[in-house]
Order: structure tokens, then sequence, then C-alpha cells
């Protein structure tokens, strides 16, 4: 049965006006990015006068872009490497094996999801000073101490979406895997992580965006040397202007590798982020 003139009509309005919003603020980014700072601190032009790309050669200047690029890199990639590994291996033993608090394990990592974050900001502060103090161990200020911080966010979501996904992977083959001559953790490896894939990489994509745009806890934990992109786009804000060409064009440059790993990685996102919804 064709559906409706009028539906069809009505799918493509809205469908327009849903891309015109979505891609308006784009517009608005890439054109500032590509005008001088006289043209963006004045009355906003839909069509600029004037192209350049001074603002994109500037911000390696006016702010240690690339240094805040490589602190970011390192924590997000960390922290998501870290977060995937001990998610893994966490979430196929709930999976598989049963345990005394098994039940009280998997309803505390997923309350840990209700609390809001800022409230662990304070108690995080006051351990990784009194660590630093008693044992020397600087965690505040460090690349170390954001990733542990990073982790405590993304390991319960990483956790309890793996369960799910494992849930769904057939017992069988972890029984054809023994019977093969695999023990458990051979069976991980070789057969459960294998069709898991999607998920795994739906995990590593949610800790890794999650610890790239994360601005609350990077502008406390960090120092001049160790802060990350989020938090050092605030250094082309000086007190006399904004260079708003300048936070245009780095904020593009810093979505680059979001957007590009989206892009490539968005197959296994969509299966990841189904397939373990229906047993």
């Amino acid at each position: 049965m064709a559906a409706p003139r009028s539906f069809l009509w009505s799918r493509a309005v809205f469908l327009t006006l849903l891309t015109g919003f979505v891609l308006l603020p784009v517009y608005v980014m890439v054109s500032s990015s590509l005008k001088p700072l006289a043209d963006v601190s004045g009355k906003f032009q839909w069509i600029p006068s004037g192209l350049t790309l001074t603002p994109y050669r500037d911000i390696w200047k006016t702010v240690p872009l690339a240094d805040y690029f490589v602190n970011s890199l390192v924590v997000a990639g960390a922290a998501t490497v870290c977060s995937v590994v001990i998610a893994v291996f966490a979430a196929y033993a709930v999976s598989r094996y049963a345990f005394r608090g098994k039940r009280v394990f998997t309803v505390t990592v997923l309350s840990t999801q209700m609390f809001p974050g800022i409230l662990f900001l304070l108690p995080l502060f006051l351990i990784y000073v009194n660590i630093g103090n008693a044992t020397g161990i600087a965690l505040f200020g460090s690349r170390g101490g954001l990733i542990l911080t990073y982790m405590t966010f993304s390991l319960p979501f990483s956790i309890w979406m793996l369960i799910g996904y494992f849930d769904s992977v057939p017992r069988d083959l972890d029984e054809a895997a023994k019977v093969d001559g695999c023990g458990p953790l051979g069976a991980l490896f070789r057969v459960i992580v294998p069709a898991a894939v999607p998920g795994i990489v739906a995990v590593a994509v949610y800790a890794f965006m999650t610890a790239w745009g994360e601005v609350l806890f990077a502008s406390v934990m960090t120092n001049d040397t160790t802060r990350t992109l989020a938090v050092g786009l605030q250094g082309y804000a000086s007190q006399n202007d904004v260079y708003w060409n300048q936070v245009m064009a780095a904020s593009l440059v810093v979505s680059v590798p979001v957007v590009a790993g989206f892009l490539l990685l968005q197959r296994f996102l969509v299966t990841g982020l189904t397939a373990g919804a229906v047993k």
C-alpha cells in the first residue's frame, strides 16, 4: 500500500527542517573560523565578505594546542583501553559464573550511574591530595590521576553494557571451546571476544568520547602541563577580547578525531548498542 501524498510531503518538510537545524551550527562554526576577528566580533554575516585561513594557523600559537592535543589523546586513549580491558573480564565473570554477591555487584555497578559526576569532584580531589602527601605519588595534576577519574565514570556503564552483550552470546560456544581444550581465558579471547566485537567497540567509543570532551574534572585535576583540549580552549579568551574565529577553528580541529572515529566505527557502534538488548 502506497503512502499518502500528504505523508510524503510532511516527511520531506520535517527532514529538511531537521537537517537545517543540525547543519546550521556547523555552518556558523565553519564560516566564523574563516573570517578575520573584526568580522566575527561584529554583526554576523551569513555570507562572509572575505575568507582567510589565518585563524587555523594562529590557533597553534595563541595557546599550546598541540600539547593539549597530546594530553587529550593520552588520557582518553589510556582511559578507554583500561576501561575496555577491565570491563571485558568483569562482564565475562558476571555473565558466565555464579558467585556470592553477584547480584549486589551488578546492582552497585548500575546504581553508580544515578549520581551526578559533580558529587565525586571534592572526594576525588581530597583522595588524590592525601595520597600524594602520604606516598609521594602525584595523582593530582597528573595524567594518571585524570585517567583514573575518567575510568570511574566509564567502567560502570561499560561493564553493564558488556554483561548484556555477553549474555546474548550462546553458551554453547563456551562448551565447544572447552571441548577443544580451551580454558576459561582461552574461551574468552578465542570465542567470546571475537563474537562480541561490536559491543566492545561501542563501549570503547563511549569511553573515549566521555574522556575526550569532559570539562569539569579536567579543569580541576590538571595543571598547565597536563591540561586537555576541552579546558585548553578557554585560553583563547583574554582579559580584553575573545578570539572567536580561533575558538571556532580550534573547535573544528578538536572535533576531527571524534567525528572520524565515529564514522569509521558507526557500523560496529549501532550493532553493539542494539545486539545486547534482545536475547
